[in-house]
């Protein structure tokens, strides 16, 4: 039985915006001996959580001795920071458990929680009465697939308008949610993948990504596969594009998460 853990002990910050949703949480795939974790965030354009993209990424995470977290984080309707608000707070959390490492993966507007949580994490509050707050939220790596890195170009407008709502058109908002215009020397390292076919979500979120991560020097990895639609989780049915889980466990393993 996999545990599921609330994020918070008591009511989450913003649940009054989002009454009919289940408070944040995330479900543990726990790998014995494992010194890293992965917080794992499924996409569904910030409006419900893709199956696919949750419970077999941890499994096929855990085949390369890394502990996974699947995050139930709150979708439209909610607050627009709650989503990375949970994220952030499951990073935390996942660190509490006394993991050396732990980092972040997700897939398209998982993807685009992913690259918030990595470019707009904060240090712990030493003085916080919560001990899991007196944590850092910085990833230690992330890794985003076929993500939606930036809602100011090539932006998948549905993911946008979901997560921010009326503040969609805000020019200052829009910097602060694209992930490219965030990225500092202390950025963590990443592990990145997209298809150059993607319709959805165009491989220029992936390419600028890593265009800005390059300028600042933080260490990354880019994969991008000629052919494949968006939305391809572990691609089973694609042989070329399936690759990239073994790649991605070679390079955690490398980034010293495994057993």
């Amino acid at each position: 039985m996999n545990r599921i853990i609330p994020l918070w002990p008591g009511r989450a910050p913003y649940s009054d915006e989002s009454p009919d949703q289940a408070q944040p949480s995330v479900k543990e795939f726990r790998v014995d001996g494992s010194r890293g974790a992965m917080v794992v965030c499924p996409g569904g354009g910030y409006t419900m959580k893709a199956d696919h993209e949750g419970d077999p990424i941890a499994r096929m995470l855990n085949e390369a001795g890394v502990s996974a977290y699947v995050l139930d984080y709150r979708v439209a309707p909610c607050n627009y920071l709650a989503p990375l608000t949970d994220a952030l707070r499951a990073i935390r959390l996942v660190r509490s458990l006394g993991y050396e490492k732990v980092g972040i993966l997700g897939f398209s507007a998982g993807g685009h929680l992913t690259c918030t949580a990595a470019t707009l994490y904060s240090p712990g509050n030493p003085g916080a009465e919560d001990p899991i707050d007196r944590l850092s939220s910085r990833p230690d790596a992330f890794v985003p697939c076929y993500a939606v890195v930036s809602v100011a170009q090539y932006a998948h407008v549905g993911s946008r308008v979901n997560l921010l709502g009326a503040h969609s058109d805000d020019q200052e908002t829009l910097r602060r949610f694209s992930a490219d215009q965030n990225v500092t020397s202390d950025t963590p390292p990443a592990f990145i993948w997209h298809t150059a076919s993607d319709d959805c979500v165009p491989v220029e979120n992936s390419l600028m990504l890593a265009s800005a991560l390059a300028a600042k020097g933080v260490p990354f990895e880019l994969h991008v596969f000629p052919e494949g639609p968006h939305g391809l989780g572990l691609a089973p049915g694609n042989p070329d594009v399936a690759r990239w889980a073994g790649l991605c466990q070679s390079w955690l393993i490398g980034q010293g998460f495994g057993r």
